[in-house]
């Protein structure tokens, strides 16, 4: 049994004057104990509508999610979720106090909490950064507390939207290979969602693309099989999976412009 299945999912939005949106309509994905998934995608294919209905955060309209065999139906301690920007920290809190504070509201004794947060926190490799605050950070480390506290509550998957899209350039190269490390070291399983070919390519086992929307669904899953050295964007596998990923794409990016005009 995967870890997650979703099953003919689908998800309409309706608006104030009646008119309805399907945003998703017949999705159909397993994901596996341990698997990196990367969900691509143009920009409103619904990309993070599957991550919040996968997080609890929105209800499907029709179709089953379940995690373990459970269907989901609300947000979970089995469910992190690591969000684009870093307004999820508390700005009054420190590194170290924003670690902590999902143990503190479970109410872990905060001796037991400290010890698990500095484990996260040397994790990431932020040891020596724990009294900061998150005006004392750049983004790039505000991105790995937000890491460092999902992980500090133990869940069976991280859920991770475009987490470093805001980053520059160096910065973004610099914690995909933090963020590979990190999931090579804990075996959780991860959902990314992505519109980048190149990240994908870089951080995932398998690459969902889903059609340009309304009403998207997958349109193909590839199996991502490269090596750490073949993950190198100069290498002769990352250049040939790249053109495989760009190929499928290729009509979906051209559909959603079309529909922009």
């Amino acid at each position: 049994m995967p870890l997650v299945r979703l099953s003919n999912v689908g998800k309409v939005y309706r608006s104030l004057t009646g008119d309805d949106y399907t945003a998703v309509q017949d999705f159909n994905l397993d994901i596996e104990q341990g698997e990196f998934i990367c969900l691509l995608g143009t920009s409103g294919c619904g990309k993070t509508t599957i991550l919040n209905m996968v997080a609890g955060f929105e209800h499907a309209t029709n179709g089953v999610i379940e995690i373990a065999g459970r269907a989901i139906d609300g947000p979970g301690a089995d469910r992190g979720v690591v969000f684009q920007g870093d307004d999820s920290l508390y700005g009054w809190l420190s590194a170290i106090g924003n670690i902590e504070f999902g143990l503190k509201m479970r109410g872990v004794p905060k001796a037991v909490r400290r010890v698990q947060a500095k484990r996260y926190l040397e994790m990431v490799g932020l040891t020596g950064q724990e009294h900061k605050h998150p005006t004392e950070l750049s983004g790039g480390m505000k991105q790995r507390i937000q890491i460092a506290r999902v992980l500090a509550n133990e869940p069976q998957m991280l859920l991770m939207d475009e987490p470093f899209a805001a980053l520059d350039a160096h910065t973004r190269a610099a914690m995909q290979s933090e963020l590979l490390r990190i999931w090579r070291a804990t075996s959780k399983t991860v959902l990314f969602i992505t519109h980048d070919i190149d990240e994908a390519i870089i951080l995932a086992t398998k690459i969902g693309v889903m059609h340009a929307g309304p009403a998207s669904k997958l349109k193909s899953v590839i199996d991502v099989t490269l090596t750490a050295a073949e993950r190198d964007r100069t290498h002769d596998r990352f250049v040939s999976t790249y053109r495989e990923v760009h190929t499928i794409m290729r009509d979906e990016v051209a559909i959603a412009m079309q529909r922009t005009h």
